[in-house]
């Protein structure tokens, strides 16, 4: 049977802090209303310490949005606790995440405290926050680097003080796979209380994983997985949704999970975000990139235009994006390029499209791409130079 899974987007957070993708709070809250459009469970609106405008923004979402629940981010200090719950006061759904790092090298060299000073730390952060709201989230930072017993106390503990997701993040991108998957077994297995809480795995990609240990996590045992519209975030970005989404979707016999999200919204949202943040999407990018769903060698578009899927393993309309594209270069094969034609108005013999084929591959030895208003020109050129060909001398001009 497929498993339920929540998605916790966090464009609007983590996504925001990486470079050049700042947005104002309007441009926050047209965000956050396609990302309740496109079904996600949760949206992780802001940061409210990190300033005025991050604290508006999640006031704003917490009181126009309300599908979704608007969580907000906090370290484990009263002052950023109370921020979260200010800003998400009126929400109807609301939730305050709160982290904490757990790992022995962020405890000595970052924050400079022990074990024990952690641990009552998170305590008392998640009760605290529960003073504003029954959702609380608490986050190991570092969390897949950090001893697994400590980490166990620390999960135990916060279980006890109210926490009601757990989240155990890959901060630095460090895992792999099988590693991931055996992590959140293990972590499961060991804590009590572990059956009264939600498990969440939230991956970066410095290795290129994150999509690949977040469907890891959930085979381990993760509920809620968190990720960002394009994988974008600090560094090498999140885990993509949009690639985790048509996952579970295309290969559901091998990640049987199921979420809420409308996978026709992804093609959209995606770029909205672009629009947004003037930060294009990588050429190659899954599912949203623009040469996801384009063929430009001869072998492929021969395959698309007998049947498409030889080369797609899903729709190019079940993400929202409007068509397949066959697109013309030196490697495209003479079926194309008579289908172009065709589309755009031009029937060909073949010895007619053997001259059009060869002036297509010509032009794109100069300017790699022909559109289609250079192949009109090619074929308007070569139906122009044959009618002269075919037509005598003199025939036609009144002499």
């Amino acid at each position: 049977m497929p498993t339920d899974v929540l998605v916790f987007d966090t464009t609007l957070r983590d996504g925001e802090q990486a470079p050049g993708f700042s947005l104002r709070v309007p441009e926050k809250l047209a965000l956050a209303r396609r990302l309740e459009a496109l079904g996600v469970d949760i949206i992780e609106a802001g940061f409210p310490i990190a300033s005025v405008d991050d604290a508006e923004s999640v006031k704003r979402i917490a009181q126009e949005v309300q599908g979704p629940i608007i969580a907000a981010l906090a370290r484990c200090t009263t002052a950023d606790i109370e921020c979260a719950g200010k800003a998400i006061a009126q929400a109807r759904r609301g939730r305050i995440h709160t982290f904490i790092a757990t790992s022995d090298l962020h405890l000595e060299r970052k924050l400079r405290i022990s074990r024990q000073q952690c641990l009552d730390t998170a305590v008392k952060a998640v009760t605290q926050a529960r003073q504003f709201t029954d959702d609380v989230q608490f986050s190991a930072e570092d969390a897949t680097r950090s001893d697994m017993p400590f980490l166990t106390a620390v999960i135990e503990a916060v279980i006890d003080a109210g926490a009601t997701t757990i989240n155990l993040p890959d901060t630095v991108g460090y895992s792999t796979p099988d590693e991931i998957h055996d992590y959140f077994q293990a972590i499961i297995a060991a804590v009590k209380g572990s059956d009264k809480v939600v498990f969440s795995t939230h991956c970066h990609d410095d290795l290129g994983l994150a999509v690949a240990n977040s469907i890891s996590a959930l085979h381990g045992g993760a509920r809620q997985v968190e990720c960002t519209i394009n994988g974008i975030g600090e560094r090498a970005g999140n885990a993509a949704l949009e690639e985790i989404v048509m996952v579970t979707k295309v290969r559901a016999d091998r990640a049987p999970f199921t979420t809420r999200i409308d996978a026709r919204e992804l093609f959209g949202v995606s770029q909205l975000l672009t629009e947004l943040t003037g930060e294009a999407v990588q050429a190659n990018k899954a599912v949203v990139g623009r040469n996801a769903f384009a063929h430009e060698s001869g072998i492929h578009q021969d395959g698309m235009l007998k049947d498409r899927r030889t080369y797609e393993i899903m729709s190019p309309e079940s993400v929202g994006v409007p068509r397949t594209t066959l697109v013309l270069g030196k490697h495209s094969g003479r079926h194309a390029v008579q289908q172009k034609c065709e589309a755009l108005g031009y029937t060909f013999s073949k010895r007619e499209l053997d001259q059009v084929y060869r002036q297509m591959i010509a032009l794109a030895e100069t300017q790699k791409h022909v559109s289609d208003e250079d192949l009109a020109a090619i074929a308007a050129q070569v139906k122009a130079e044959l009618a002269n060909i075919a037509t005598p001398v003199g025939y036609g001009h009144g002499v």
